[in-house]
């Protein structure tokens, strides 16, 4: 993979950074069978005899089963990782031919919806055969998991499990999942050249006048026609001199002189994301806008030279936060922000592990992906936030999206 180091000294721009070759698609087996035998070294130490897998992400991560389907709640799926060998699958009998190419040692498999018994005792069977009748049984159970099965089902399933003990493995598929391969960086990389070319192409689709609505639709064409798979993710706003939020739906209110657009996107290449936005004054810009905006770039700049390995998630975050403090010395306590945090992990997921808060000590590591994500409230009501994905390396902070101008464009 080419890389574009960007030292904490020189962030820099690279003209390149959006024509990377296009990464192959899906994984090796033995890709598969090193997230495997890693889960297992920790489920080892653990105590851990089997984990068991409901959600896309984690189910994918084992196993490389993926597909849209995912999109309807009808049917539960299971994937169990015993502690030596292949996942063995617990699935509606729908996915059985696409789990068959997957990295599975064996397939058990229901008619779903069944509204008796949706894969319950079929599951249950299946753990009791692989540990026996007296096991500990992990679940992720911690930050930003869930159960996707119905509660019923899982009482059910502890019923029939009544001599096993359940224990969380959140941490351990988080400490996993953060640290990205070499294939998986290359796929993040090949997202946010797509997320690159895009946002170089929006002088296209914008002008004052220009409903936002129809810009958020074209922007997505946009993204599609230079190589996503699929936009899961589009968000972002517009107004004088700022904005409101970054999370509200868009509307047809049309693009004036002196407004503010910002487009944010999650989009998709072979189930890996890019996460960035970019910030675009309508016709003119006015001095506040153009100072707002310059502090962001110093803070983003300040965020990225604070991702080395060995700091911790919280230092990234002090160090945005005290550029952004510039701004609000001498304001309001209603004029300061409060978005929560200034950036995340991302992979497979949109948002991953860690987030950018003063109280999150996870260490950064060689290989995480990490999203650099300042914000700050201008006035009451107006606000600017700005968003770029890079790569902890030992060399230092790699820019996956293409550095973003320091003075912001002007769409006239």
């Amino acid at each position: 993979m080419k890389a574009h180091i960007s030292l904490p000294s020189s962030v820099k721009n690279d003209d390149d950074m959006t024509d990377l070759a296009q990464p192959p698609r899906g994984f090796s087996d033995q890709e598969f069978q090193n997230r495997c035998d890693n889960a297992q070294r920790g489920m080892a130490e653990s105590g851990i005899d089997a984990i068991i897998l409901t959600t896309e992400p984690d189910i994918r991560y084992f196993t490389g089963f993926f597909t849209r389907f995912w999109e309807s709640p009808t049917r539960p799926w299971f994937v169990v990782l015993p502690k030596i060998g292949k996942p063995v699958a617990v699935i509606p009998s729908i996915g059985l031919d696409l789990m068959s190419s997957c990295y599975v040692s064996d397939i058990h498999t229901w008619v779903s919806p069944d509204l008796m018994d949706d894969g319950v005792s079929l599951l249950a069977q299946t753990l009791i055969d692989l540990v026996g009748t007296n096991a500990c049984i992990g679940l992720p159970m911690g930050h930003e998991t869930h159960l996707r099965m119905p509660l019923n089902d899982f009482t059910q399933l502890k019923e029939k499990l009544a001599n096993f003990t359940f224990a969380d493995v959140q941490p351990l598929l988080t400490s996993l999942q953060m640290i990205k391969s070499d294939e998986e960086i290359a796929k993040i990389q090949y997202a946010c050249g797509i997320g690159n070319r895009s946002f170089a192409r929006v002088s296209e689709i914008c002008a004052i006048g220009e409903p936002l609505g129809h810009v958020f639709r074209n922007f997505q064409r946009l993204l599609l026609e230079e190589g996503a798979d699929w936009v899961p993710y589009l968000a972002g706003g517009a107004g004088q001199g700022g904005y409101k939020d970054v999370i509200s739906p868009t509307s047809d209110e049309p693009l004036a002189d002196g407004d503010v657009l910002m487009l944010d996107t999650g989009a998709l290449y072979d189930g890996y994301f890019c996460d960035f936005d970019r910030n675009y004054a309508i016709g003119s810009v006015s001095k506040q806008t153009k100072d707002a905006c310059q502090l962001l770039y110093e803070a983003t700049d300040a965020g990225i030279n604070a991702a080395k390995i060995g700091r911790a998630a919280s230092d990234v975050y002090q160090a945005i936060a005290d550029i952004i403090g510039q701004w609000d010395q001498g304001q309001s306590a209603e004029s300061k922000g409060d978005v929560g945090r200034m950036g995340h992990g991302l992979g497979m997921r949109l948002t991953e592990w860690p987030s950018l808060i003063a109280s999150d000590q996870t260490e950064l590591k060689e290989n995480m992906v990490l999203t650099i994500e300042p914000s700050m409230t201008i006035v009451p009501g107006r606000i600017m936030v700005h968003e770029e994905n890079i790569l902890i390396t030992k060399s230092g902070p790699q820019l996956l999206s293409k550095r973003a101008p320091k003075d912001i464009p002007i769409i006239g």
